[in-house]
């Protein structure tokens, strides 16, 4: 780990944030760079941890997470203290994360004004777990992309508001007349966490993968100074 996180700080130039991965007739691989040559890494279903902990993907998760900045949360810990805290406790935190032994800290809940007065909870987690979450995300996004509808636009990588916008003036102009608003209130409190694992459980068999992310629904919310147990899944910002 020491050495992934000198490599983290002579490299000055760019590399691709994002492990990129393609489909053969079903068979989900992923590019990953290893004895600084690119090869090709077969997804067999159960490997999937060792992908998210691979050096290139955590290099990777934590430019990321630099790149990102944003508030610390309840152990107040800073972005700027991320690579010091990787090189004493990086190997420790692999390890748990492999046999199973990490746990996620509870995430600190701030309130977001909006624009009719009234405010939102945002859950904002510490350094280390947003560390983490970027790293599970970069592997989950390449699986799930090949699933996603092409209408699809929200919280998705290269795809903005302005090309939503731009899809639906290409229907305008095919003639149809009419669209349709539609919004879930409090749509990420009210998540039923059973329902999403069963959803995740489709895609992802690795287990240790669907456990931990499990874990991470089901760490607490501190309000000022109070551990509340988070009974709906308070939306979190990875920042």
């Amino acid at each position: 780990m020491e050495g992934l996180m000198q490599k983290i700080e002579t490299t000055n130039c760019p590399r691709r944030d994002r492990t990129a991965s393609e489909e053969h007739g079903g068979v989900q691989t992923f590019m990953e760079i290893k004895d600084e040559e690119l090869v090709e890494v077969q997804f067999e279903g159960d490997n999937l941890l060792e992908l998210i902990l691979s050096p290139h993907n955590l290099n990777a998760a934590y430019r990321q997470v630099m790149r990102n900045g944003g508030a610390g949360g309840v152990d107040k810990m800073e972005t700027s203290e991320l690579l010091p805290y990787l090189k004493l406790h990086g190997d420790e935190l692999i390890e748990k994360l492999r046999n199973g032994k990490y746990r996620p800290n509870p995430v600190r809940r701030v309130e977001i004004p909006k624009d009719n007065g009234k405010t939102r909870p945002l859950g904002i987690p510490t350094v280390v777990d947003r560390f983490v979450q970027q790293a599970i995300s970069q592997i989950l996004i390449p699986l799930y992309e090949l699933q996603f509808s092409d209408n699809s636009f929200g919280f998705r990588p290269h795809r903005s508001a302005h090309d939503a916008l731009q899809r639906v003036q290409e229907y305008a102009d095919q003639g149809y007349r009419y669209c349709i608003g539609l919004d879930l209130e409090k749509f990420f409190d009210k998540v039923n966490h059973s329902k999403l694992i069963e959803v995740l459980s489709r895609t992802v068999k690795d287990g240790r993968v669907v456990s931990l992310i499990h874990k991470y629904l089901n760490t607490g919310v501190v309000v000022s100074t109070s551990t509340r147990k988070r009974e709906r899944a308070y939306r979190k910002v990875v920042r």
